[in-house]
């Protein structure tokens, strides 16, 4: 059985990888989960623009996979 969490989490971003194997995606870095990835294409990602390393996102929907911690859903933190 896979976990989840819900709960939306803020990550730095620490690397965007253009050409995946599986499309565009970024690495983010969170302080208590460690690395969470997240696809830079809809509807993961809601931005127009990709992301650039070291910019903070907010990312929600965070599965553990095989692989490590995926998100499922991605954006960038904007003032309230």
């Amino acid at each position: 059985m896979m976990s989840s969490a819900s709960a939306s989490r803020q990550v730095v971003t620490e690397k965007v990888v253009l050409n995946g194997k599986h499309g565009p995606y970024a690495v983010g870095r969170d302080e208590k989960l460690g690395v969470i990835t997240f696809s830079l294409e809809p509807p993961v990602w809601q931005e127009s623009e990709y992301p650039e390393k070291g910019t903070i996102v907010e990312v929600s929907d965070i599965q553990k996979k095989k692989a490590g911690w995926r998100a499922k859903s991605a954006r960038y933190v904007r003032p309230v």
